[in-house]
């Protein structure tokens, strides 16, 4: 084992050596600068190019592209915000008129019953006024009916309670006593 550990480290020395010998990194060799340089110009250019040519004109037409869409949708965002004003104003108006409209047939309405309403009781009291006037004539000849009746009962009571007492009763001082009776 041991002559493992010699000979890993006899491996390890001699890499070192050679880099020593190498001179360290190549990146740092200054011999090799120019043509480091002139790569990197190189690879520069190419980027520079390509991103220029392909990248870029992408980049900035997905920009302007979504510019025009916001744009678009911002316009067309206004006109909807303007129709829908306009919607509304002319749905208030609508509203409005109709409003009106439903108070003015309300008011025909109203005055159409009313109007109705005045016929039906002028004849009523129409009606009532003609069944009172038949109501009072047919009253007047019950009383003149009943003036005449309770004349003729008290006559006919006044005899005969006369005839009961023993008298005889003439016919006219019956009625001229019974008259004046009724009189007051």
């Amino acid at each position: 084992m041991a002559n493992t550990t010699n000979t890993a480290d006899a491996s390890q020395d001699a890499f070192r050596a050679a880099e020593e010998a190498a001179g360290g990194l190549p990146q740092l060799e200054l011999s090799t600068f120019p043509n480091q340089i002139f790569w990197l110009a190189v690879t520069l250019v190419v980027i520079f190019f390509v991103l220029s040519k392909v990248a870029l004109p992408r980049i900035a037409s997905v920009l302007a592209e979504r510019r025009g869409t916001i744009t678009n949708d911002i316009a067309a965002a206004e006109d909807l915000k303007a129709k829908a004003l306009e919607a509304e104003e002319t749905y208030n108006k609508a509203l409005a008129d109709a409003r009106t409209e439903a108070a003015q047939i309300v008011a025909d309405t109203k005055a159409e019953i009313q109007a109705d309403l005045d016929k039906a009781i002028a004849k009523a009291d129409a009606e009532i006024a003609a069944k009172a006037a038949e109501s009072e004539t047919a009253i007047a000849d019950i009383r003149a009916g009943a003036e005449e009746a309770v004349k003729a009962v008290a006559k006919d009571t006044a005899k005969e309670i006369i005839a009961a007492l023993g008298g005889k009763a003439d016919g006219r001082t019956v009625t001229s006593a019974v008259t004046a009776r009724m009189k007051g």
